[in-house]
């Protein structure tokens, strides 16, 4: 580190508040202390950063991560403050080893290795989903507490890229631990959450292997084995259950598009192995749940608790139940709660026509598959019927603006309009975004044959060419969103002015008013967010 530790006595205080009572150890960027905070009486662990170079001001980054963090697999900052010559963060204390500390001693099972990664994946995903990337994932950033049962905390958010922070790298760095980098930002590519995973997956193979996949003893045959990628763990480990084998292999895709999501890994990791040192209980509701989490909650609850009271649907009385049902099974887990969300319809459908019913229950299966790697995007077409009374359908392109996959961001807003559309029916509304009478009689009822129903359907649709126009004009810009954020302010200012053309000029009977304020919205928001999500590859 830049100097060497400062050597504090218990007689003086630090920052007039925390009391040094002895080092707890030392690395390349400063030293940890443990320290008593006079003001609360806490023993907190004092990190101690040279106020000199880049070190102070990823200290400042560290502790501006930390303090956004409010997750039990997240160690939490208490305080952050600085002097004349050195910077200091308060860090909850938690007597505990390191995970890299572990397995050097050989201490840890492979269940317990399993379950303190899928509590770094669940503090991932919270850091994921408050927009901040860890960007040095290892195990010696890893706290395992001492204890019966496995408790993990992630360490160190020092390298952290946020949403609002400027990079501290300069041109050609790349920011992390050798060993644990992912091959895309080897080749510069940019930092996204699927490099944290892929540094799970390292953590993993190497503590159920018991060596590391890439390490070769000199830095260019270390980087070029990361590029060729992991040799399958099966290779190694046979006597594992093809589960783990196929969870910890997916991790380590060299492709980061076909690796799971930080909260996919924490559950497929609790699926593949029985955990005798970490025992589940079979329904628990987290205690602290994510925006994303909460939201898909919500539209569960919708969904499920509306088309229960709007169609005919017996015995009467269940739709609170049902709603009420689906946002728990979603808290408890997502793909369950989705699942049972879109399940709902089937039965008041049926009470219509068995064909419609049957080409219901496949179509929803069919998209129940689409966003089984994304499930939290499942749902978001709910949010069609609830924007299109308040004229504020054009913003659904916004909504799935944090669906990862061009084509799946397309088809929700394409599903979402349509959605929005049939409710109108149901609801006996006008049209979304072009008006006139939503279609009453679709000639599906008491029919038996899905095939002809979808073809009513079908002939209902193509009766409104400008409603599947403007559809697809919101999708086109769902697909195009994230590539304008990426490439400035210019490049929203065109996505606005290109909406306005596809939705406004394509269509003279759009109601115009409603869809220029959402591009104007659409325009400001990606604007706004240019700066943070266009991330030179360089300095990722």
């Amino acid at each position: 580190m830049g100097e060497a530790a400062p050597a504090l006595t218990g007689s003086e205080l630090v920052l007039n508040r925390y009391r040094p009572l002895r080092p707890l150890g030392s690395g390349g960027s400063g030293s940890v202390w443990l320290a008593r905070d006079e003001k609360t009486g806490l023993d907190v662990a004092l990190k101690i950063v040279a106020r000199e170079g880049k070190s102070a001001m990823r200290a400042e980054r560290e502790a501006k991560a930390a303090a956004q963090l409010r997750h039990p697999a997240c160690l939490r900052a208490y305080g952050f403050g600085r002097d004349s010559r050195h910077v200091y963060i308060a860090y909850e204390f938690v007597p505990g080893r390191t995970f890299r500390e572990a397995l050097r001693d050989g201490g840890l099972s492979e269940d317990a290795a399993i379950e303190a990664c899928a509590q770094v994946c669940d503090g991932l995903a919270h850091a994921h989903a408050a927009g901040i990337l860890h960007r040095d994932v290892k195990p010696s950033n890893v706290l395992l507490l001492d204890g019966e049962r496995v408790a993990a905390r992630v360490l160190d958010f020092g390298l952290a890229q946020m949403a609002d922070a400027e990079s501290l790298t300069e041109a050609g760095d790349v920011p992390g631990t050798l060993a644990y980098i992912s091959p895309e930002r080897l080749a510069g590519g940019e930092a996204t959450p699927a490099a944290d995973v892929w540094a799970v997956g390292v953590m993993l193979w190497e503590a159920l292997a018991g060596r590391h996949p890439f390490w070769r003893g000199s830095m260019l045959e270390t980087a070029r084995a990361i590029e060729a990628g992991a040799r399958p763990l099966g290779e190694l480990r046979p006597d594992l259950p093809k589960r783990v084998l196929r969870v910890v292999d997916s991790s380590l895709a060299t492709n980061p598009a076909r690796r799971p999501t930080a909260r996919d890994l924490a559950d497929a990791l609790r699926g593949a192995a029985s955990f005798a040192a970490s025992p589940r209980p079979a329904f628990t509701i987290p205690s602290r749940i994510d925006a994303g989490t909460a939201v898909a909650a919500a539209l569960a609850g919708i969904l499920a608790g509306w088309t229960a009271a709007a169609l005919p649907f017996y015995p009467h009385g269940w739709p609170f139940g049902l709603g009420v049902l689906a946002a728990a099974a979603t808290l408890w887990r997502e793909r369950a709660g989705i699942a049972l969300a879109l399940a709902v319809p089937v039965l008041p459908l049926g009470n219509i026509s068995l064909g419609l019913a049957l080409l219901y229950a496949a179509l929803a299966s069919a998209w129940l598959l689409v966003t089984w790697r994304e499930p939290r995007a499942g749902l978001l077409f709910v949010l069609g019927p609830l924007l299109a009374p308040i004229a504020a359908l054009g913003l659904l392109p916004l909504a799935t603006a944090r669906v990862r996959a061009a084509p799946l961001r397309g088809l929700t807003v394409l599903l979402g309009v349509l959605t929005a559309a049939l409710a109108a029916g149901i609801r006996h509304a006008s049209l979304p975004l072009v008006g006139g009478p939503a279609p009453l009689g679709l000639g599906v009822a008491q029919a038996r044959d899905p095939f002809d129903v979808a073809g009513s359907l079908a002939r209902a649709a193509g009766n409104h060419p400008s409603l599947l126009l403007e559809a697809c004009a919101l999708a086109l810009v769902a697909v195009a969103l994230p590539h304008a954020r990426a490439r400035g302010r210019w490049a929203a200012a065109a996505l606005g002015a290109g909406m306005i053309v596809l939705t406004v000029a394509a269509v003279p009977s759009a109601a115009a008013v409603p869809l220029l304020l959402s591009s104007w919205a659409i325009a400001a928001f990606t604007a706004l967010r240019a700066p943070a999500l266009g991330v030179p590859s360089a300095a990722s």
